[in-house]
C-alpha cells in the first residue's frame, strides 16, 4: 500500500470510527440516486414539529432528504403516496414476539401489513434462561427491529396453565440482572407482571426483585410492569409508590378486575389513585398495552382528567389479544384516542417520538429526520364514521381510522415491489 493509498485509508478508518463513536453519518455521495423515494405525501413527524407535503429520499438504508420536489429520476424505485400521510416508522413498546418460545408470541413481521410497525419490543416474553434463544433464533431473522424486556421469571412469561410467578422462586435476581448487563444492545431493562392470577399471593416482591435486577446490572435500565386485577387496591397504590422516574406503568388504563372480581387498578371509583398521580409527576412512563384485556375507556377518561395523561400508545399485540374485538393492531389503538381529545399529531407522536425516547432511541428511531434510519409507515386515513370498542366492551364514536398503506424498514419496503437481492437488514 503506498503512502498516499495508506493516508486516505487512514482517514476514512478514523472517519468510520468517529461515526460509530458519535453516532454521526456522512453520505458516501450526497449527489447520487435515492435508492427509494416516497412521494406527494403528506409528512406528520412530531419529532420535527413536521406536517406538510414533503417527499423522503433514503440512501444506504438512512433518510437521505426530506423536502418537497425531490426529482424522481433521481430515484431508483419510487413509492406514490398522495393522499396518503407519511409517518416515521412506528415504534410499539409492548408487544410479544417471541413465537415458538412464549406462549403468546407472534412473529413480528407477519404483523407488518396490518400494523406499519417498524420497531418492536417484546415485553417480557424471554427470561434470563430464554434471552439469548429470542435474541438468535428471532430477532436475528426478523426485519422488524426488535427490542426486548427480559422477564424476571427465568423461563420468561407462561400464561398457562401456569402462570409464571406462582412460585416466587422463578424470580432470580442475579440472574436477570446479568442478562440485562450481557446484552446492553438488546435488552432494556425487566419485565414483570403483577396481577394476582401471576404472582398469586407474593405481594411486592416480584416488582421488588425486579427493580434490583435493574440496580445490580449495572446499567441505567428500567422496568417495565404489568398491572390489571392487582389483588388488592392497597397493593396496586404500593406498586406504584416503587415505580422509578423513568420505569413503565404498562396497561395503566386497565379495568380488569382481581380474581374476587374487585376493580383494583389505578382508578377506584372513579378517582385516580393519589400514588397514581405522584408516579406521574415523578416521571414514570404511563403506557396503554392495549392488549385483549387491558385497555378501559372508562378508566382511560378519569385518569386523562384527572392529570394522569398517556406517555406512549402501545398494542400488546399476541396470539390471543389479535383475535379479540378490540383489535390491537397499533394504528387502531391509536385512533382510539382521538375520540379522548387528543390530536392527530399527539397521538402519532405517542407511537413514535415518545417510545423511541423512552428505549433511549430518539437520536436514531421514531423520526424522519437526515440521517435516521429509513424506517417510514405510509397510512391512509379512512374517514367514516364507526364505533371503537375497548377491552371491557366500552364504545366510543369515532369520525376515522388510520390503515397502514405500505411500510419501509431500513430503506427497504415490505412486500412489493421486492428488493434485489431480498435480505434481512
Amino acid at each position: 500500500m503506498d503512502a498516499v493509498t495508506r493516508r486516505a485509508w487512514l482517514a476514512g478508518a478514523a472517519a468510520t470510527s468517529l461515526a460509530a463513536t458519535t453516532g454521526a453519518w456522512a453520505e458516501p455521495d450526497p449527489s447520487g440516486p435515492f435508492d427509494l423515494l416516497i412521494r406527494g405525501g403528506e409528512v406528520i413527524d412530531p419529532s420535527q414539529s413536521l406536517r406538510g407535503k414533503r417527499d423522503v429520499g433514503i440512501r444506504h438504508g438512512r433518510i437521505a432528504a426530506l423536502a418537497a420536489g425531490l426529482p424522481m429520476d433521481r430515484a431508483k424505485q419510487t413509492i406514490d403516496a398522495s393522499g396518503k400521510l407519511v409517518l416515521p416508522g412506528l415504534v410499539d413498546l409492548h408487544a410479544h414476539t417471541f413465537p415458538y418460545g412464549s406462549a403468546i408470541g407472534i412473529p413480528a413481521d407477519e404483523t407488518v401489513p396490518f400494523s406499519g410497525v417498524t420497531t418492536v419490543v417484546s415485553a417480557g416474553d424471554a427470561g434470563a434462561n430464554t434471552i439469548a434463544a429470542l435474541r438468535r433464533h428471532i430477532a436475528a431473522q426478523t426485519r422488524t427491529r426488535m427490542f426486548a424486556f427480559v422477564h424476571i421469571a427465568n423461563h420468561g412469561l407462561s400464561a398457562f396453565p401456569v402462570a409464571e410467578l406462582y412460585n416466587i422462586d422463578h424470580a432470580q435476581v442475579e440472574a436477570c440482572a446479568l442478562a440485562i448487563a450481557e446484552n446492553p444492545d438488546f435488552v432494556l431493562g425487566a419485565k414483570v407482571r403483577m396481577s394476582e392470577n401471576v404472582i398469586f399471593k407474593h405481594g411486592a416482591e416480584p416488582l421488588r426483585r425486579a427493580i434490583q435486577a435493574c440496580e445490580l446490572s449495572g446499567r441505567p435500565a428500567k422496568v417495565m410492569v404489568h398491572i390489571g386485577g392487582v389483588e388488592t387496591a392497597d397493593l396496586m397504590s404500593r406498586i406504584l409508590d416503587l415505580l422509578r422516574p423513568g420505569d413503565i406503568l404498562t396497561h395503566c388504563y386497565s379495568g380488569a378486575p382481581n380474581m374476587a372480581g374487585q376493580f383494583t387498578n389505578i382508578v377506584q371509583d372513579g378517582r385516580l389513585l393519589p400514588a397514581a398521580l405522584a408516579a406521574k409527576q415523578r416521571g414514570v412512563v404511563f403506557d396503554i398495552g392495549h392488549g385483549g384485556g387491558s385497555f378501559d375507556f372508562t378508566v382511560a377518561e378519569a385518569a386523562i382528567a384527572q392529570g394522569a395523561p398517556p406517555d406512549t400508545i402501545s398494542s400488546d399485540l399476541h396470539v390471543v389479544s389479535g383475535n379479540t374485538p378490540g383489535m390491537p393492531f397499533l394504528p387502531l389503538v391509536m385512533s382510539k384516542f382521538l375520540p379522548l381529545g387528543f390530536s392527530l399529531e399527539q397521538v402519532i407522536a405517542m407511537a413514535t417520538a415518545a417510545p423511541a425516547r423512552i428505549i433511549d432511541r430518539d437520536a436514531k428511531l421514531g423520526t424522519l429526520q437526515v440521517g435516521a434510519p429509513g424506517d417510514v409507515s405510509v397510512m391512509e386515513w379512512v374517514e367514516r364514521p364507526l364505533s371503537l370498542v375497548d377491552t371491557r366492551n366500552n364504545r366510543r364514536d369515532g369520525t376515522g381510522f388510520l390503515s397502514p398503506v405500505q411500510t419501509v424498514n431500513n430503506g427497504v419496503p415490505f412486500g412489493r415491489p421486492y428488493q434485489l437481492p431480498f435480505s434481512v437488514r
